[in-house]
């Protein structure tokens, strides 16, 4: 009952739009779908799983499928199917696509493995408006319904007549006269709406209520605009990088009469300082060079709205400003990958250059301390070497008797220097 429910909210032009969608993998399913939109229905779960199936109504074979490929599909030009999850969606639905279907699913020999029943209705957008009030500008969709209040209790009014041109209802005494479209519409006389169904373009125009009081006196006359528009069924994004880095994007839509644009980007109105050109309310816009997110377009009329989105980034310019070594100012947007202006050495760079630089001079400056350090210890242990060798050499005298012999000792140390 829920999701009936919610899916008549969508009908009835609640929603963002006039597609709608139905799962059915379950047999007897009950599928809706708005006149001019679109509706996907989830046939399977996964095609390849399936080695044959066909889709029909009552008279036709719709749809085709074997051996993971597509044989035939009957209504292509405004169809398509994803075998990935099972989908077949169908876009601008007539009053003819309605009816009975049936999915039959085959094994390789042949053998139907299942059958399922789904039954699709299309139904029009309903939109209703307050005719209470002289002047009133009412609005209905094409092939849908619309519902006018004409007043608050036909039973306090004696006889009124409501027309275009000709009389369409006629009330006297509690009761109608005539209405010339009883076949497609209904007046309810306690709350005094009158329902149109399958709304066409001659629907529209000037209409005129005129109440009349029991002595037949007109007592009041309000005057009514019924309007009738096509609704926005889907809305397609184009965009591309110009050559300063500038990105133009076009928002149009099929179907739908009289759309109004509006833009969004990261769900916030687009302003001025993000547009080179075009407007929030343009149908086509060129948006600066930094600007990047989410931006939405959004279609609607008095009936439908539908948007669509997509995911934007900037064109790899970036803005360089700098004054160059001839002295000539540069200030700009340029593609970034190519750039070579305005480029300075990083500070990195030339702390490491010096950094490199210092400890060389200090290793340089080290060796040359620890050379002269070593030729100094050198002559240092030298020279010692050479007074023990020079002491060495002085006779030593030694003290004997008188008859004694007097002997000199000299020792040579040469060999040992």
């Amino acid at each position: 009952m829920e999701a009936a429910f919610g899916l008549w909210l969508v009908l009835l032009g609640v929603s963002h739009g006039v597609q709608t969608s139905c799962d059915g993998r379950q047999d007897g399913a009950q599928c809706y779908g708005a006149l001019g939109g679109t509706v996907v229905l989830q046939l399977t779960d996964d095609a390849s799983e399936i080695f044959k199936f066909q889709w029909s109504n009552k008279t036709t074979r719709i749809l085709s499928w074997r051996n993971t490929k597509m044989v035939s599909n009957l209504i292509e030009d405004r169809s398509s199917f994803t075998p990935s999850n099972g989908t077949f969606r169908i876009n601008d639905l007539s009053r003819t696509d309605g009816g009975d279907y049936t999915l039959t699913m085959f094994d390789s020999t042949g053998k139907i493995i299942e059958t399922r029943a789904l039954q699709l209705t299309i139904q029009g957008v309903e939109t209703s408006c307050d005719g209470r009030q002289d002047g009133a500008q009412c609005y209905g969709a094409l092939g849908g319904t619309v519902v006018l209040q004409l007043m608050d209790d036909a039973s306090e009014i004696f006889r009124f007549l409501w027309s275009n041109k000709k009389t369409i209802l006629s009330w006297r005494d509690n009761k109608i006269v005539s209405n010339q479209i009883g076949n497609r519409s209904s007046f309810t006389p306690s709350n005094g709406t009158f329902m149109i169904n399958d709304l066409s373009r001659t629907d529209g125009g000037d209409y005129t209520l005129i109440m009349f009081d029991s002595d037949g006196k007109p007592a009041e006359q309000r005057a009514l605009q019924l309007t009738i528009q096509a609704p926005v069924s889907s809305v397609l994004l184009d965009s591309e990088c110009l050559s300063q880095g500038e990105m133009r994007v076009s928002c149009s839509s099929e179907g739908g009469d009289s759309p109004q644009y509006s833009w969004t980007l990261d769900g916030q109105t687009l302003t001025d300082a993000q547009l080179l050109s075009g407007s929030n309310e343009s149908e086509n816009i060129t948006l600066r060079q930094d600007v990047s997110g989410q931006l939405v377009c959004s279609v609607r009329n008095h009936i439908s709205s539908v948007s669509k989105e997509e995911t934007i980034s900037t064109c790899g310019f970036i803005f360089i400003a700098c004054i160059l070594s001839n002295g000539t100012h540069v200030s700009q947007w340029v593609l970034e990958a190519s750039n070579t202006l305005c480029i300075k050495p990083t500070t990195a760079s030339t702390t490491t250059t010096e950094d490199h630089s210092l400890l060389i001079c200090g290793l340089r400056a080290a060796v040359v301390i620890l050379i002269l350090i070593g030729i100094a210890v050198y002559f240092a242990w030298k020279k010692k070497k050479y007074k023990i060798a020079e002491g060495s050499a002085v006779p030593r005298k030694m003290d004997y008797r008188d008859d004694s012999a007097l002997m000199i000792e000299v020792r040579s140390s040469a060999s040992k220097l």
